[in-house]
């Protein structure tokens, strides 16, 4: 959607911090956020685009990985620390992390940002507007949280689970038999991992991030694209290319 420019400025001046997390550690696609996509290191993609936001003040990086944070300054991040190690393995959620970035700048910075963006760099087709659109609503809705998501193609009324080899309706009553058809499901909406946006009283002082009022921001498909396997760069990689030549 479009802003107008008071809007803009009235977000930049509400201190929005864009959160961009990145461990070292990949087991599935090693050093994934700095493999090369298109001929640039994954999290640029994240980066540059975070930059070109007008609701965003500040882009910062946590990472605890030198390399990662040498990548990212170079890109024009932020990278005021490293994370511990203990912060970056595979058992650690989005609170922690969180919670740290934003210790470590009231602490050292007397930095108080009022909302926090949280922009993972494996989603690497989010649209600027994705990032403005998910701000202004968490702005004019008055919730707790705003988080990114797409209607999913596989309907979960249509999924079995496997008990040895026979099959069993993942969700009792709701399958096949009763939807017969796809004109009958009911839409159903899964996180996509694009953009989060939440209010940093909330992590600081109910130690939560998403939770509470929670409000969608529904975004197509197509730019929702979260890189996890090596088919997902692959496809990636095609959808950029086909973009830069439109």
């Amino acid at each position: 959607m479009d802003f107008t420019k008071e809007l803009m400025v009235k977000l930049s001046e509400n201190r929005i911090l864009a959160i961009i997390p990145a461990r070292g550690g990949s087991k599935k696609i090693p050093r994934k956020n700095i493999r090369l996509l298109a001929g640039k290191p994954l999290i640029a993609w994240t980066i540059e685009l975070a930059l070109k936001s007008k609701c965003i003040s500040r882009v910062l990086v946590s990472t605890e990985d030198a390399e990662i944070a040498d990548i990212s300054k170079k890109y024009d991040a932020e990278v005021s620390f490293l994370r511990p190690t203990e912060l970056a393995n595979d058992e650690i959620s989005d609170l922690p992390v969180c919670q740290h970035a934003l210790t470590w700048l009231a602490e050292h910075e007397t930095y108080h940002p009022e909302t926090i963006v949280w922009l993972r760099p494996t989603c690497p087709l989010r649209r600027i507007q994705d990032i403005d659109s998910a701000v202004n609503k968490l702005n004019t809705s008055g919730a707790d949280c705003v988080r990114s998501v797409s209607i999913v193609k596989e309907h979960p009324y249509w999924m079995k689970l496997l008990e040895q080899d026979r099959l069993k309706p993942l969700i009792e009553g709701k399958d096949e038999t009763t939807y017969y058809q796809r004109q009958l499901l009911p839409p159903v909406y899964h996180l996509n991992g694009v953009v989060d946006v939440v209010r940093a009283e909330n992590v600081i002082e109910q130690g939560r991030l998403f939770a509470g009022d929670m409000r969608a921001y529904v975004m197509p498909p197509e730019f929702s694209l979260d890189i996890d396997t090596e088919r997902d760069f692959m496809l990636a990689e095609v959808i950029i290319k086909r973009q830069e030549n439109d």
